[in-house]
């Protein structure tokens, strides 16, 4: 009976607050194993939700394993070199310009960041909230962890959510601002040879020029380059594979059940929260914004047009914003083929991207 009273007892101590909390995890696993939304990561994200809401139960051990990967910034490193292992810099290298987009496209994280203190955030929550914008999981968290934010969940959440989101969200804004006409410009691609050397040397050129400029971006823009490196310089081709396949995947499975241990009830279910997650969804709309407008701006001056919507490519979300766009431009013309284009400009926003949280973490830094 003893037994029986204990069980009963136990099931009595569940809030409303645990309940949601158990529904959102489910839903993570619903959209992974359903819908195949980055399910690498929701999948151990929801059923991590799931167990640490559960009333009475101990969490030692997710979070020694939150202290030992995200609190240490270690899986975000870790996870950049299989990034850095995946990445083709070829599209970028072969046409430079499409730098221009990936910085275009970083827009979004400045705005947020004016509106999140506008909305009553301190400065710090509202730098790591901003970084949402820049659809990059892992320099999201490096970001919030750096500032010890106290919405590392929610701002983990809704990075990962919004990348596995992009089909979704990206079109109907792109659609709201170009026109059918300007969707149909085409695009030639004649790619110039790019050499080993170069392609050796870019990794080291960026981390040395990105670590000057934005110093507290050198860890994060270092271990993807590196990753890049080992890809590129063709004596590491069994490492390079492990980067890309093994590595990135185990990490990210880590990553997931770590981050779960912000997930409790009693941090997450807040106004703040819903707050947060609404101020990634505004950034993240306006990246792309940013970026389809500096497209327009462009055509202005340029004769040679570019089609806007590669600027909405230009976010960090690789490779799933390139696809979109290439998905959209042959929608409208079935000859139309944008998918170099658009990764050339996707690349350079993983670039970009790490870039611009260093830049916010030396902007915060130097007001406070």
């Amino acid at each position: 009976m003893e037994i029986f009273s204990d069980l009963f007892g136990n099931v009595l101590n569940f809030t409303w607050r645990q309940g949601l909390m158990i529904a959102i995890g489910c839903l993570l696993i619903f959209l992974a194993v359903r819908r195949e939304m980055e399910p690498a990561l929701l999948l151990p994200m929801g059923f991590g939700a799931v167990l640490v809401n559960l009333p009475l139960v101990h969490t030692e051990a997710i979070e020694t394993l939150f202290q030992a990967g995200i609190a240490s910034e270690l899986f975000p490193l870790l996870l950049f070199i299989g990034i850095g292992a995946m990445i083709d810099f070829g599209p970028l290298l072969s046409n430079p310009k499409m730098f221009l987009f990936g910085a275009a496209a970083q827009f979004g994280i400045f705005f947020t960041l004016v509106i999140a203190v506008m909305a009553g955030f301190e400065l710090k929550d509202a730098a790591s909230a901003a970084v949402i914008a820049a659809a990059d999981g892992p320099t999201s968290i490096y970001v919030a962890n750096y500032f010890q934010s106290a919405y590392q969940g929610a701002i983990m959440v809704a990075a990962y959510s919004y990348m596995a989101l992009v089909p979704i969200i990206q079109p109907p804004i792109i659609r709201a601002i170009t026109t059918k006409r300007e969707r149909m410009i085409r695009m030639d691609y004649s790619p110039s040879a790019v050499s080993k050397t170069t392609r050796i040397l870019f990794p080291i050129f960026v981390t040395v020029i990105a670590g000057t400029v934005a110093p507290k971006s050198a860890e994060l823009i270092g271990f993807l380059m590196f990753g890049n490196l080992i890809r590129e310089c063709g004596v590491l081709d069994s490492l390079s594979q492990s980067a890309q396949h093994e590595l990135a995947n185990l990490v990210t499975l880590l990553l997931g059940l770590s981050v779960s241990f912000q997930m409790k009830a009693e941090q997450f279910v807040t106004w703040q929260t819903l707050l947060i997650l609404g101020l990634g969804l505004v950034g993240f709309v306006f990246d792309t914004v940013g970026g389809v407008l500096f497209a327009k701006a462009l055509n202005l001056i340029s004769r040679k047009k570019v089609n806007p919507m590669i600027g909405a490519a230009g976010i960090s979300a690789f490779p799933m914003a390139s696809r979109v766009v290439h998905r959209m431009g042959l929608e409208e013309d079935r000859y139309n083929f944008l998918l170099m284009h658009a990764a050339g400009a996707n690349v350079s926003g993983q670039i970009a991207s790490v870039i611009a949280g260093g830049l916010i973490i030396t902007l915060v830094e130097k007001i406070l």
